[in-house]
Order: structure tokens, then sequence, then C-alpha cells
């Protein structure tokens, strides 16, 4: 059986960096309300655990983006498909991505969705090309390295 999985990525603020993540893969940012809700209903947390952004209660400590076409749990709003999690740490970025997301976007298009990606805070690191391959490497707000094909 295969397995669930889903990315994590440490960063300083998840609620920003979810938010550009959800821009520019086109998906959607998770919806907490109903988990939140029923937590602070049980005395499980405090008001100070979450805020609320464009009507909706998020976690202050972690945000999660999924692909808007993958079902979702009703009872806490966390997809159960493609899914990114962006949780905060105390330390920053030091050195280069181990794992990295690369996004392929329809030929022809790479150079405007880079553009896109500047409009959004990203910044491209570098034009690679190489046998078989052309891409630009880009970071995202927080310095995350991902590649642009």
């Amino acid at each position: 059986m295969a397995v669930h999985w889903k990315l994590v990525v440490d960063c300083a603020d998840p609620l920003a960096i979810a938010e550009f993540w959800a821009q520019a893969l086109d998906y959607e940012v998770e919806d907490h309300s109903a988990l939140i809700d029923r937590l602070r209903g049980a005395g499980v947390i405090e008001d100070a655990a979450y805020t609320v952004v464009d009507g909706r209660k998020a976690w202050l400590h972690a945000s999660g983006v999924r692909h808007p076409e993958d079902p979702v749990d009703p009872d806490t709003g966390v997809g159960l498909g493609r899914r990114l999690l962006f949780n905060v740490v105390p330390e920053a970025k030091q050195v280069k991505n181990r794992l990295h997301i690369d996004l392929h976007f329809d030929p022809g298009q790479r150079d405007a969705q880079v553009r896109r990606l500047e409009g959004l805070g990203a910044k491209a690191v570098q034009a690679v090309e190489e046998p078989g391959s052309s891409h630009v490497v880009m970071s995202d707000p927080e310095g995350n390295e991902f590649c642009v094909h």
C-alpha cells in the first residue's frame, strides 16, 4: 500500500509562506477553523494559539496548503492529498536545501512564471542550462530553494 505523505517546511512565518506557496502552486490555504473551535471549546488551547486570516481561523505555529481538487477532512480542515505544511522553528535557514520542489509549467511559460513568482516575493538565484535541462533556481521569501522548469 502506498504511503500517505506531506512535505513539511521549517519556517519563521507560516502564515506568510503558506500564502506565497498557495499562490505559487494555485493551491488553497487550509482552513483549520473547525479544529480550532473544537479545541477551544474543550479548553485545550487558548486564543493566543491562533489568529483569523481572511475570515478563517489559522494556527500561529503552522499553516498548510493543499491541492484544490484533493479531499479535506471536515473535522480538521487538513488536506488529505497533495499538501505542504509550514512549521515554525526558532532558527533561521542556514544552508542550501537538501530537498526542494520543482515546478513544471507548460512549454514556453517558464520566463513568465519566473516573473509572476518574483512578483509574489520569490527571487531568481541562477539560470541553469545543462544537457537535457533548462531551469531557473529560485528562492521563496524565506530563502528556500525551488526550481522552475
